[in-house]
């Protein structure tokens, strides 16, 4: 039962990642003729009695799902997953983190993607109300907008390589 749990990558009919689901639903998806298998767990197959059928790792939808731009709401939680739970000036993930302005409010700085970032208390503390040039804390990483993709790829943590030429990771 726990191999009808694993993880499959759903694509859209235009091969574009759209979502994540379980073997299970994967299987009655192809069995019903609604999505064809793209690549296979290797040694690993469902049996019934007259039938072997292999696990499906991506499956692709036959027909085209418009599916509105996923956009990714900025909130403390979606900033941290960005960041991976980790100080973007110290690179510490030990320590009790909070969300940083590059640019502070009081420089012009708003609330935006590209101008909050994860930092450690004891950072936020140090560079407190200048930007990264002006404190000497240079940044790990510029912050982006998050997409759904990037989101898809911390959720399933481990990517199966099979998973790699969809999610933009060969």
């Amino acid at each position: 039962m726990k191999l009808l749990n694993s993880k499959v990558l759903v694509l859209n009919q235009s091969y574009e990642p759209m979502s994540i689901c379980d073997a299970k639903k994967a299987i009655v998806l192809v069995f019903a003729g609604k999505a064809q298998m793209v690549a296979a767990h290797e040694d690993q197959c469902v049996r019934a009695v007259s039938l072997e059928f292999p696990m499906p790792s991506v499956v692709r939808l036959n027909f085209y799902v418009a599916v509105p731009f996923k956009r990714i709401m900025l909130s403390r939680k979606n900033i941290l997953r960005r960041d991976n739970f980790q100080c973007q000036y110290c690179e510490r993930t030990d320590l009790p983190l909070t969300i940083d302005h590059v640019v502070p409010k009081s420089q012009g700085g708003g609330d935006t993607w590209d101008n909050l970032v994860t930092a450690c208390t004891r950072c936020n503390n140090i560079k407190a109300n200048r930007t990264p040039e002006q404190a000497k804390m240079p940044l790990m990483s510029k912050p982006i907008r998050p997409s759904h993709v990037m989101f898809m790829r911390q959720y399933v943590g481990n990517v199966s390589d099979s998973w790699k030429p969809f999610l933009f990771m060969t």
